[in-house]
């Protein structure tokens, strides 16, 4: 199993977040099915969730509304639908 996978134009992520990070970027594979992403923001009220789908919506060069956390809000483990995102920015094959 990968840590993305196309549904027609929607594109599924499996993440692994470092919360309170140095900077937030995309790290690489983790493990056999997710993704490490690291975000500045404290897991603590949402905040991390919050930048998380900032950093995303930035990246994919899609609106907030286009992403939706599917799993994982008070987990470090995260699956996010990304509905037809405009760019990749790491290597996705479609």
């Amino acid at each position: 199993m990968s840590w993305y996978q196309w549904q027609q134009d929607d594109l599924i992520l499996r993440l692994r977040i470092q919360p309170k990070a140095s900077r937030d970027r995309f790290i690489g594979p983790y493990g056999d099915n997710q993704y490490k992403v690291s975000i500045t923001a404290p897991p603590v009220d949402g905040q991390a969730n919050d930048r998380l789908l900032k950093f995303i919506a930035k990246a994919f060069n899609l609106p907030r509304n286009r992403i939706e956390l599917l799993s994982g809000e008070s987990s470090r483990s995260k699956r996010l639908k990304l509905k037809s995102p405009g760019r990749l920015p790491i290597e996705i094959e479609k």
